[in-house]
């Protein structure tokens, strides 16, 4: 009798189990009233290299973890049922003590390690939740690190001080619609093609909002569409809108409302010895800018450029993504 019912507990574990692990919907709840309390156990639980999308709806809650997305798990969407109190929070950043040494023998966090959440997987999605690095103003401190490509964060806050969302890898593709990201420093940054649509950019101190490193041969670099650029009060009045991170950075700013703290110099070459010539070959640019902050374009910097409308054309979504509509 006893093997009997040690084979039926087995069977319905192992059917219980198959059953999640094929399911094409999954919810996270701290309290326990979803699949998962916590959201990198139903990250993981979905089957490798899918080729059906799996939604994971996340119940509201601080979420306190450091998540991944392996380069194995695609086709997952994030979707928090509450934009504001749905928030995946963690307080890493450069410098930090690492928690144990790990292979390389590093004893501390960097910069690409700091993250709060990291997406390795392509064709990731993120919608109505925030994503946000609570370590402070310490310096470098990632909210969220995208690897992969064809990312799509729809309604979501990213919020942090110091590079807050770093696009680290060239030729990957990103795309962020009705988002709100804030910082300090260089608070978006890195190699990919990212294109941003109707996004309120926040800066919470005189610095810099952008730092592109885009690659040489890379049509693409950080393109902002009918976007939103505010300051945190009125003691930050100080703002540029992009340093190159290296040579070849690119950055667009079109149609976008720029506040008062943008000043009238617009962009900032940021020369060191490694790249002592970057003015000349990095490509700044603004179409229609509106606001307080575009009132003296004039006074751009000389190397940077105000497009005419047919310029202005070659930065359409669907031209920028090369064949990939995020709305599909």
């Amino acid at each position: 009798m006893k093997y009997i019912l040690a084979l039926f507990l087995l069977a319905t574990t192992f059917l219980s189990a198959q059953t999640l692990d094929n399911r094409l919907e999954l919810t996270v709840a701290k309290d326990g009233s979803g699949d998962f309390k916590t959201i990198q156990e139903a990250i993981n639980n979905v089957k490798d290299n899918a080729d059906k999308r799996v939604v994971i709806t996340i119940k509201p809650g601080v979420y306190k973890e450091k998540l991944v997305i392996l380069p194995s798990k695609t086709f997952i969407t994030l979707k928090g049922t509450d934009r504001e109190k749905t928030i995946i929070s963690f307080d890493d950043y450069s410098g930090k003590p690492l928690r144990e040494m790990d292979a390389s023998g590093k004893k501390e966090f960097g910069t690409s390690t700091s993250y709060s959440f990291l997406i390795q997987g392509n064709d990731c999605t993120l919608e109505n939740l925030t994503v946000e690095n609570a370590a402070g103003k310490v310096g470098q401190a990632v909210a969220l690190h995208i690897k992969s490509d064809r990312v799509i964060v729809k309604n979501c806050s990213i919020l942090g001080n110091q590079d807050t969302l770093y696009l680290s890898e060239g030729n990957t593709r990103s795309y962020f619609e009705n988002c709100f990201i804030n910082g300090t420093t260089d608070f978006i940054f890195g190699a990919a093609t990212a294109y941003f649509y109707k996004c309120t950019i926040e800066s919470l101190i005189n610095s810099y909002i952008t730092a592109a490193s885009t690659p040489k041969d890379q049509p693409y670099g950080f393109v902002f569409t009918d976007c939103r650029l505010t300051a945190k009060d009125s003691t930050v009045n100080k703002v540029f809108l992009g340093r190159p991170w290296r040579p070849y950075a690119q950055t667009i700013f079109i149609n976008t409302d720029l506040g008062s703290h943008i000043i009238p110099e617009g962009w900032n070459a940021w020369i060191d010895s490694r790249f002592p010539d970057k003015d000349k070959t990095a490509y700044y640019a603004e179409y229609a800018s509106k606001g307080a902050g575009a009132k003296n374009v004039s006074q751009r910097v000389s190397w940077s450029h105000q497009l005419k409308k047919t310029d202005a054309k070659k930065y359409s979504r669907d031209l920028v993504f090369n064949g990939w509509n995020p709305n599909k």
